[in-house]
């Protein structure tokens, strides 16, 4: 097993925990009468330095499917080696 392939799922892992705090802290400020860019502005920019389109990309992201995938992949190749 190359030390890359396991590199690269703990970067991926890594964006993916990031992105749940990121969603979180979208989802704890967001209500019907405050537009996402509102949000964005006051709340995440200033945690979390992102643009707006990645704010879209990570509110589309199905971050704990990715996760649980990460997970068993990282658990088999444990066991493998």
């Amino acid at each position: 097993m190359p030390i890359s392939s396991n590199r690269s799922l703990g970067i991926q892992k890594n964006k993916l925990l990031r992105y749940k705090l990121v969603k979180e802290l979208y989802q704890k400020h967001k209500t019907e009468d405050i537009p996402t860019t509102v949000v964005w502005r006051k709340y995440v920019y200033p945690v979390y330095p992102i643009s707006r389109t990645t704010l879209y990309e990570i509110l589309c992201t199905p971050i704990t499917s990715e996760l649980k995938k990460i997970e068993e992949l990282m658990s088999t190749k444990k066991k493998s080696s």
